[in-house]
């Protein structure tokens, strides 16, 4: 089937093409803005702190007589007393409306703080396809002009829409030099989208989970087999200890599980061996 080739205008036009051509999505990478959410928190939390200080005043001015005050002990005085006063109704407006839109802004705050940023390879293949290729170089230049063209100099302030699990350190070697074994095809075929070699995560993590069993399997059957052909007890034991170690490394350096979690795996681990030895297999 043949595919009508499509020209993307350098640009907004180009960089939403290339944004959207990434089957797992980890190209949706934007600027957080952080100083600018910040200064808007500071100015609606300082907006609020006057409200609240014209509230206190309208409070003390009501406790002048104890008519006045009545309206701070019942509902529909209080209203009433408002709606004798334009100014105090006007108040309770604007507080409403503004403690709504700063707590608001609040949570949305905390929920983009809890969004991992960036890849560091994704970040590194968007920026050269944002830049034309390495920013360092000299003939680079920014796909956006103006304000816009500095928004991805900063990786600490930029945000990744759409974030893969986090990836265990097996995982990431595999995809860091192997990556291209794994490569997926994307639809950019026909376009002058810049083409980028995207890896599969789903066939990335097929395979590291196949390679993780492999490993398990070959440290625990490998240990039992080599203490199998030994008949010193003391080399057994020199050797629990070596594969106890090496078994606590691997889980240390190749998984990111907890240290909980390497201590009783490790505990786990070594108990078979123990069992095994001590049973005299073979003896």
């Amino acid at each position: 089937m043949m595919t009508t080739s499509r020209i993307y205008a350098d640009g907004f036009p180009s960089l939403a093409a290339f944004i959207a051509s990434d089957p797992d999505r980890t190209t949706g990478i934007f600027k957080r803005f952080d100083r600018l959410a910040v200064r808007n928190l500071l100015n609606i939390q300082a907006e609020l702190a006057e409200l609240q200080a014209q509230l206190d005043i309208f409070d003390d001015e009501d406790q002048i007589s104890k008519e006045r005050s009545q309206s701070l002990r019942n509902w529909a005085d209080y209203k009433k007393r408002q709606a004798e006063d334009p100014a105090r109704m006007e108040l309770m407006i604007k507080i409403k409306e503004t403690i709504k839109e700063y707590r608001e802004a609040l949570i949305f705050e905390s929920t983009l703080a809890a969004i991992p940023p960036p890849d560091r390879k994704t970040l590194k293949a968007f920026r050269e396809v944002f830049f034309h290729g390495r920013p360092s170089d000299g003939d680079s230049f920014p796909t956006l002009g103006g304000s816009s063209a500095t928004v991805y100099n900063d990786p600490n302030d930029l945000v990744a829409v759409h974030h893969l699990q986090d990836l265990d350190r097996l995982t990431v070697f595999v995809r860091d030099h192997f990556g291209y074994f794994f490569k997926q095809e994307t639809p950019t075929d026909g376009t002058d989208i810049p083409i980028v070699g995207y890896a599969s995560g789903q066939k990335l993590s097929t395979f590291v989970g196949y390679l993780s069993a492999i490993l398990a399997a070959l440290l625990l059957f490998g240990s039992i087999l080599v203490l199998y052909k030994t008949t010193s007890p003391e080399a057994k034991l020199g050797l629990v200890v070596l594969f106890t170690s090496v078994f606590a490394i691997s889980l240390s350096v190749l998984t990111n599980a907890k240290r909980s979690e390497i201590h009783g795996s490790t505990a786990a681990y070594a108990a078979v061996l123990v069992v095994f030895i001590s049973g005299n297999v073979g003896g």
